[in-house]
């Protein structure tokens, strides 16, 4: 009698899911990120040895640095859209960028390509405005701190005035994210400064803090501040990235197989980001 591994496999019967392309190496340890917890999120929706359909373009962050500190943004541009093109050659059908900061090039990058792009603005634009909230910080590089590009996105699609440290707090932040966060130095002294500085937003009126740089929740937590709402970009991203990944993916012949796996994928910035409570919000993965 064959085994069920020699059996022929019906290739329409397993599991379907669009390829993500992940425009990354902003930093490499925000891409590390990015493809642990993507393939854990997969994982827990279908089980087994069930992982994403994922195709990286890791770029260059020394590349990166030097586009940023020169406010070289039509290079950048143009740097990255020919690695955008090169995720759809490859069989990408879903694009995602890493980095909070190459998203004021985003329309550059993404110029003639003919697979959909996930604004990292949006999942957390979505769980602000679920959280009844109206002014939230941010922190972040320089130029997400101190540039219209996500204050206005964030401002005209979901209502919501973000305000930034002040100069002096930006510098540090700044560097802490260049000199330490993308090299996954975590200083306990870095953190009490974050925390400083979101105490701060906090007395200016601000409701919660969006972590607007993929590498500080490495440094910083819900924990840390559990009454003061904390919207990590990177865990919403992920999210929202694969329920998108999943979307009009099911209806194959082994849709009634998979529909228990498939009512659970509404779930996943709940269970994964963040829940709203009595206790407030929540955005670390849960065990």
């Amino acid at each position: 009698m064959a085994s069920a591994y020699n059996a022929r496999l019906d290739i329409g019967a397993l599991p379907q899911m669009k390829t993500i392309g992940v425009l990354g190496g902003m930093s490499n340890q925000a891409t590390a990120e990015y493809y642990r917890l993507i393939n854990q999120a997969v994982n827990e929706r279908l089980g087994g040895w069930n992982t994403a359909d994922v195709v990286i373009s890791s770029v260059n962050f020394g590349n990166i640095e030097r586009f940023v500190r020169a406010d070289a943004w039509a290079e950048a541009g143009e740097y990255l859209a020919t690695k955008a093109q090169g995720l759809e050659r490859a069989g990408a059908e879903l694009l995602i960028c890493v980095s909070n900061t190459m998203h004021c090039v985003a329309d550059t990058f993404t110029a003639g390509l003919n697979i959909p792009f996930l604004h990292i603005a949006d999942p957390t634009g979505e769980a602000i405005r679920a959280a009844g909230l109206k002014r939230v910080g941010i922190l972040g590089t320089k130029p997400v701190m101190s540039a219209a590009y996500l204050k206005g996105r964030y401002a005209e699609r979901f209502g919501i005035e973000v305000i930034a440290p002040n100069e002096a707090e930006q510098t540090h932040v700044d560097r802490i994210i260049f000199d330490e966060l993308v090299r996954r130095d975590l200083r306990e002294e870095s953190r009490s400064v974050y925390l400083d500085i979101m105490d701060r937003l906090r007395e200016r009126g601000a409701e919660g803090v969006i972590l607007g740089c993929t590498e500080i929740f490495l440094l910083v937590s819900q924990d840390d501040r559990p009454d003061f709402p904390i919207f990590d970009t990177t865990a919403l991203h992920v999210g929202r990235a694969v329920i998108t990944a999943f979307e009009n993916a099911i209806d194959r012949p082994h849709e009634e197989a998979f529909k228990g796996q498939a009512t659970r994928i509404g779930l996943v910035l709940e269970k994964h980001m963040f829940q709203v409570s009595e206790a407030g919000l929540d955005h670390q993965p849960k065990e």
